[in-house]
């Protein structure tokens, strides 16, 4: 037994309220450390309703991959086992030890009767007693072995700080590769969704470059009808300002053939023959 579990267990003698308070101190901190979330992987005093009505407050309801859950009640009485380690005499102390091997017994048999798995959803057909004081259960297994079978054939895992931090601990590893498969299912949906686009995106540009070229040939084909071939649009408006139609401003050369133009102005009655 270590200096602090005595100093511990003096400072909390005769106050049960105070060690109920202690213990669910305890368990918030190896929740905390964990790598748990409150309020996602794990919520606290969560009241749930039976069928028939009654209300139960599990300390602790922590959610597994696969939506099991599993109850974690931390209100074992430390009473006996601290009045046991504060005792002055082997008689006392004897007494003090029965009363504490009989006082996790009873919450034993207490919490297998509140049959939790009827509230919560879950096959996990269990609940985790969490004892705050390694030292509390150490003492009383020495002197009573079986009770390890008492609460494993009542669906009561009894678990200490060290044991519940791994089992913790493990849980938020299992979270942990559940986030991963369901990110990689994400991913892969999201490359197939992006991948669909992509093709759409490589249709709407194939469309894109046909209208183009449909855009082209309707240009090329406007421009031969403009400044191309004998009577074209521009050779005809030229004609009319060579012919005397008032202007301010005049065809640029490029788009005029100069061959047709001379020819224009050299005629005898100032247009074409």
């Amino acid at each position: 037994m270590t200096s602090e579990t005595i100093n511990l267990t003096q400072a909390l003698k005769g106050k049960s309220q105070t060690q109920g308070a202690w213990g669910e101190m305890v368990l918030k901190t190896i929740l905390d450390r964990s790598g748990l979330r409150e309020g996602v992987e794990y919520v606290a005093q969560e009241s749930c309703v039976t069928e028939e009505g009654a209300r139960l407050r599990p300390d602790v309801l922590v959610t597994l991959p696969g939506e099991q859950q599993v109850v974690i009640d931390s209100k074992v009485s430390l009473a006996a086992f601290t009045a046991y380690v504060n005792s002055e005499t082997d008689a006392e102390r004897e007494a003090q030890l029965s009363l504490h091997v009989n006082s996790i017994r009873t919450h034993i048999k207490a919490l297998s009767e509140k049959e939790y798995q009827q509230v919560i959803t879950s096959k996990l057909n269990f609940v985790i007693m969490f004892v705050p004081i390694e030292g509390a259960l150490a003492v009383a297994l020495q002197n009573d072995p079986a009770l390890t079978g008492f609460a494993t054939e009542r669906n009561v895992a009894i678990a200490t700080p060290t044991t519940l931090m791994l089992a913790l601990k493990t849980v938020a590893s299992l979270w942990q590769v559940e986030r991963r498969n369901r990110n990689a299912d994400a991913i892969a949906e999201r490359a197939g969704k992006l991948y669909d686009k992509f093709v759409g995106f490589l249709d709407d540009m194939k469309s894109v470059g046909e209208r183009l070229n449909q855009a082209q040939a309707s240009y090329a084909g406007a421009m031969d009808k403009l400044s191309d071939g004998k009577g074209n649009l521009v050779r005809q408006v030229e004609l009319l300002k060579i012919m005397g139609a008032k202007t301010g401003k005049s065809i640029p050369p490029e788009h005029l053939d100069s061959d047709e133009t001379e020819a224009v102005v050299t005629s005898p009655t100032g247009v074409e023959a």
